[in-house]
């Protein structure tokens, strides 16, 4: 088992790198160690330093978010921790600083990470990293700003406690986070149901024009950058339109497209259990967990649907669903 304490005790730098377009297990997860290890070395030199995009403001009430780099100001790091990243490039401008760590350190749970730092810990059953930190935190250490890191987390990639990767290791931690002082219904209110007025927007434009196909089984949306700019979204006010496009009745593989630059889009995959889309991802560059995935593709919309939909129509053949 990896021993956080012993990996960091003789480092005077250490970093905390999570991937481009930080989500609520990445960010949950980055701070949640920043207010960890500060406690283990509160009364030491050491400097920790969380490496982040700017993080969507829902997360501000997390203790350390006002201290996120988000410059990747550069420094020699004596050791470097890469969190809810599947591969290296997924770390953006934080690689540069990874690669030049003296020591690496890999904790996530996606299915597609091989392993890529000098000590990895991946274990795709957990529902979040923020679920394997908390796996290796002392109790001594933890206090409410870590434990509402760790709830962050495991809220926001597991559907609010909904999706498989739930399991009985996942809802005994949210027990034990229970006993610490921090409003749990605010978290999940407003980092994960409330939307601004632009986001239901956004929704609701995406649903009204999203089409099924494949007798059913399939169904997608997608939202140009000009309707982005129109509505004055980024792409961090996009989410939750996949989970909502995969909750339509018979429905087995939903798709999210948007742009990023021309004829390039992000493209975020949700399945209901029969279809593997961390395997279709990965096809294409990707990545993620068998029901949550996604990657990034060049071409028209049309293009990348054609593209993705024949490996979806192959698994489910395989299934015998078509």
């Amino acid at each position: 088992m990896l021993d956080l304490i012993k990996e960091t005790e003789t480092a005077e730098e250490i970093g905390i790198i999570g991937h481009i377009r930080p989500d609520g297990d990445c960010v949950g997860s980055c701070l949640s160690l920043y207010c960890y290890l500060s406690n283990v070395y509160r009364d030491t030199e050491k400097k920790i330093t969380v490496f982040l995009e700017q993080p969507s403001g829902i997360y501000s009430y997390l203790k350390g978010y006002s201290e996120i780099d988000s410059m990747y100001g550069y420094r020699k790091l004596d050791v470097c921790f890469s969190l809810d990243a599947s591969t290296p490039d997924r770390l953006g401008d934080g690689l540069a600083l990874f690669k030049n760590a003296d020591r690496t350190i890999c904790v996530d749970h996606h299915v597609s990470n091989q392993g890529f730092a000098d000590l990895n810990l991946i274990e795709p059953e957990a529902s979040s990293t923020a679920e394997l930190l908390f796996t290796l935190y002392k109790e001594e250490y933890i206090d409410a700003d870590v434990a509402q890191g760790v709830f962050t987390g495991i809220v926001h990639d597991s559907g609010v406690f909904q999706y498989s990767c739930m399991g009985r290791r996942s809802f005994e931690i949210v027990g034990k986070l229970c006993d610490y002082d921090f409003d749990r219904t605010r978290i999940i209110d407003e980092t994960f149901y409330e939307k601004s007025y632009a986001q239901n927007q956004m929704l609701g434009r995406t649903l009204l024009e999203s089409i099924l196909f494949m007798d059913g089984k399939c169904i997608a949306g997608s939202v140009s950058r000009k309707v982005m700019d129109f509505y004055q979204v980024e792409p961090k006010d996009l989410d939750g339109i996949v989970n909502q496009l995969r909750v339509t009745k018979g429905v087995e593989v939903a798709i999210f497209l948007y742009e990023l630059h021309s004829l390039e889009y992000k493209v975020s995959m949700r399945s209901n259990g029969i279809v593997d889309v961390a395997r279709i991802a990965a096809i294409f560059g990707g990545g993620g967990h068998v029901r949550a995935a996604g990657c990034t593709m060049n071409g028209t919309v049309y293009d990348v649907l054609n593209n993705i939909s024949k490996h979806i129509e192959e698994q489910l053949k395989e299934h015998g669903q078509i």
